[in-house]
């Protein structure tokens, strides 16, 4: 998935306004960047940060800076303005599925009660803060916490609602509830 194919997914999904009382913020990544230039080295840190109201509710953002308090405030930030709803069926996802950006691909499945989150680094992330307690996950291809975490966005805004998805499956109602 491209980076305009990113874009275009998230402005699909409807933004959600962030509220300040009940966010929680995870910082994955911090990289310290060195710029070499005439009379020395310029040195930077990057800081990759997901946010989430642990209710649906998630966003990722980057920011750069001399220090690395200040990268991470501007990638807050960043990560408030993209918040977005996901489609969560309880704790758990509606359905299995697999989200590319660029060589990193995540596949999450839907697990039962009482599973817990099994996955690893930048997934865990992302998972905790959007408030989703039992998936099992698997980061396929780069390692890279960038396109782990973007991967990962591109799977849950692909989810589709679970009246959806069980419609397609022609189960009704009662049959939900037994499932």
């Amino acid at each position: 998935m491209s980076k305009q194919e990113l874009k275009d997914t998230l402005s699909v999904r409807r933004p959600v306004e962030a509220n300040q009382a009940s966010l929680k913020d995870q910082v994955v990544a911090i990289n310290r960047v060195t710029k070499v230039v005439k009379g020395g080295k310029n040195l930077s840190f990057s800081a990759l940060v997901v946010v989430g109201d642990q209710h649906g509710n998630a966003g990722f953002g980057m920011g750069k800076a001399r220090e690395v308090p200040m990268a991470i405030r501007k990638a807050i930030e960043q990560a408030k303005k993209n918040m977005v709803k996901l489609n969560l069926k309880g704790t758990s996802i509606p359905h299995q599925v697999l989200g590319r950006y660029g060589s990193g691909q995540v596949l999450l499945k839907p697990a039962a009660e009482g599973t817990g989150v099994i996955a690893g680094g930048p997934v865990r992330a992302v998972m905790e803060v959007a408030g989703i307690q039992n998936v099992l996950t698997k980061s396929l291809g780069t390692s890279n916490p960038h396109n782990v975490v973007k991967a990962t966005f591109d799977a849950l805004l692909h989810l589709k609602d679970w009246a959806q998805v069980s419609e397609m499956l022609g189960k009704s109602n009662s049959e939900e509830a037994a499932s």
